[in-house]
């Protein structure tokens, strides 16, 4: 458990990717924009629609009620955060100003694909990006001593199988093989700092789904975290050790998802979603040197102290026609910071999502989704201490975030 508590501190500094989160997707620092389909509903239901081949992301049992034999969907998600810094009391002096916006376009693509083998196995395999994008604040601003690059990548690859145990309930597990690669900076008084680490690590899912009748599903859904030990390099001016070897310990949070979707009519569906993600474990980030004179000191430490969070959706679609479904969904998500220990790297706050959304049907066989959600993120306070000097960063940040989502599904 100590060492979780160490490890998903790593990811969350450079985060401000914005969550693939703090801006733009799910609290913390996951991308919650997991398939096109799913973000005209704000993801409500996300464990027990079972729409398309997405489901093996947020629940593989549901590939056993997928339509036809074989099943894929390809989406891409445009994602926009936005991290305005308002200065209220800083000792920092100004600089070259507060930062600009520290958010920016960024693109993410997934692609599904499920298989039957028969009546009771499926079989599926995913590329997706779960954690990620990129904050970069303008070079010389008041707050570049604590916060100037900050960057995450994932790439995940999952294996998954479901098996229809009878009429009414069907199970699911996948393997998860993710590679994760971080870089943040900083422009303290005697030179320049950046980590650059990267490291791989495997994980699971698992998950339940359930047909009380045939117009309801339930679905649970449960995924682990990734341990990493990522390692790199470590550039930084020779008083502080200059250059040299580097790792730190991070780890991805474990998560559990409840939802139901219900059919009221022939022409409408309803939707929810409550999601539990144990971001409690993020207490700090210490960067280590591993080799050189100033082998085993750790030039980069972050304080975060994040707390446990839980994301609420609701969600409707319309059927309007046999080609077109029109989707709406609202959601609620917390934040794990807290005003305290709030970084710049990554201030985050709760958000509420509106989304809306629309499924064409161009054949009998293939299905286009696009959507689009807003997020508006609460102001978050930081009051930040700079290394060296001592001089603080007090202020708030004025965050939002703009999703646009399009999706290809085909079942054959």
């Amino acid at each position: 458990m100590k060492s979780f508590n160490k490890n998903l501190a790593a990811v969350a500094v450079i985060a401000v990717i914005g969550g693939f989160s703090p801006g733009a997707g799910a609290g913390g620092l996951g991308i919650g924009t997991q398939s096109g389909s799913g973000t005209g509903n704000a993801f409500a239901g996300g464990a027990a629609s079972a729409e398309d081949a997405s489901t093996i992301w947020y629940n593989p049992a549901g590939m056993t009620m997928l339509p036809g034999r074989t099943n894929y969907a390809i989406s891409a998600h445009a994602l926009k955060p936005s991290f305005k810094f308002e200065n209220t009391s800083s000792t920092l002096p100004a600089g070259t100003g507060e930062g600009g916006d520290g958010g920016g376009w960024h693109l993410i693509p997934q692609g599904f694909i499920s298989h039957k083998l028969n009546d009771k196995w499926s079989i599926g395999a995913a590329f997706n990006t779960p954690f990620g994008l990129e904050t970069e604040y303008d070079r010389g601003w008041r707050g570049q001593a604590i916060a100037l690059e900050s960057a995450l990548k994932t790439y995940n690859f999952s294996l998954a199988a479901a098996y229809r145990v009878n009429d009414t309930l069907s199970v699911g597990a996948g393997f998860n093989y993710q590679k994760a690669e971080l870089k943040f900076n900083s422009q303290i008084l005697i030179g320049f700092v950046e980590p650059k680490l990267s490291d791989t690590g495997t994980g699971f899912n698992v998950g339940v789904l359930f047909h009380p009748t045939p117009q309801t599903r339930v679905g649970a859904h449960y995924r682990s975290s990734i341990n990493y030990t990522a390692t790199g390099t470590l550039i930084g001016p020779a008083p502080i050790g200059g250059t040299s070897q580097a790792s730190a310990g991070f780890t991805t949070p474990d998560s559990f998802s409840f939802s139901v979707f219900h059919s009221l009519s022939p022409r409408w569906d309803i939707m929810g979603d409550i999601t539990w993600t144990g971001w409690s474990h993020i207490k700090r980030l210490d960067v280590v040197r591993t080799s050189g004179p100033a082998a085993g000191t750790a030039p980069v430490s972050i304080t975060f102290n994040w707390d446990d969070t839980l994301r609420y959706s609701a969600g409707a679609n319309y059927k309007y026609s046999d080609a077109w479904k029109l989707r709406f969904g609202v959601a609620f998500d917390e934040t794990p910071t807290n005003d305290v220990d709030r970084t710049a790297r990554l201030p985050d706050q709760d958000r509420r999502w509106l989304a809306l959304g629309a499924q064409y049907k161009i054949s009998k066989s293939g299905t286009l989704d696009f959507a689009y959600a807003h997020e508006f993120i609460k102001d978050a306070s930081v009051r930040n201490t700079a290394p060296i000097t001592g001089q603080t960063l007090v202020g708030r940040f004025k965050d939002q975030a703009d999703i646009l989502s399009i999706q290809y599904s085909h079942s054959f």
